[in-house]
């Protein structure tokens, strides 16, 4: 293993990883309030590595979801990484073997793929498994921390954490909203399409997992019609 290569990917990866451990701490405090066990959250974090998809999945396994809705909305919740992956396997050799791959993969996320896709040198195996490592390391400690954390501390300490997940939604979302009125429509409509679920008699019976589902396909494919994004070719 090329070792200066593996170093600059755990120092690009870094700031990521500490980024993680607060957010990570609210699902790890909220995990714990809803009576999943320290281990339990921090094992969901180890093996899942996605922060909308683990809040989503804690709501549906504390409603008693079935397991194919679970299934379900993970899938659609996720279903963006494997187009990164797709993406950051054009940039890595052809002599590359599935099982680095599959772990390189498994490490995607947003930021990371972010990091990787802005190396303007060619993408190695070390680095990029530098680059995922402390990301995965901060949402993992973040996590047992928020657990141990949150089966000990009060109550109201415990509800104040885990506001922590609405601060990171709306520091990811509320920017570009304000400079894309693409991506502020399609919040609008996912909100006005949850509220109905919630509020509306008949739509207020559907599970959480399908209301999820339903809400976010719909938002997104009648957004992506109506602010359609144009070819590379188009635009050139």
């Amino acid at each position: 293993m090329n070792w200066k290569t593996y170093t600059n990917g755990v120092r690009r990866g870094l700031p990521v990883g500490v980024g993680y451990f607060s957010v990570s701490f609210g699902f790890g405090a909220m995990a714990a309030s809803q009576g999943i066990r320290v281990l339990d959250a921090a094992l969901i974090s180890l093996t899942n590595l996605t922060s909308a998809g683990q809040f989503a999945g804690l709501t549906l396994i504390v409603a008693g979801a079935g397991l194919w809705e679970i299934i379900l909305t993970q899938l659609v919740i996720n279903s963006r990484y494997a187009l990164m992956s797709l993406a950051l396997s054009q940039r890595l050799d052809s002599r590359i073997g599935l099982l680095p791959r599959l772990v390189i993969a498994f490490f995607n996320t947003d930021e990371i793929f972010a990091l990787a896709m802005a190396q303007p040198q060619p993408l190695t195996v070390p680095f990029l498994l530098g680059l995922g490592l402390t990301p995965i390391l901060g949402w993992t400690a973040g996590t047992l921390c928020g657990a141990l954390a949150g089966s000990v501390l009060p109550l109201g300490i415990r509800t104040a954490l885990g506001v922590m997940l609405y601060g990171m939604f709306i520091a990811i979302v509320v920017p570009p909203a304000r400079q894309e009125k693409s991506v502020l429509a399609t919040c609008v409509l996912a909100l006005v399409l949850s509220s109905c679920f919630r509020w509306v008699p008949g739509l207020n019976g559907v599970s959480a997992g399908i209301a999820i589902v339903v809400s976010t396909v719909v938002a997104a494919a009648a957004c992506a019609w109506l602010f359609p994004i144009a070819e590379e070719e188009d635009a050139a």
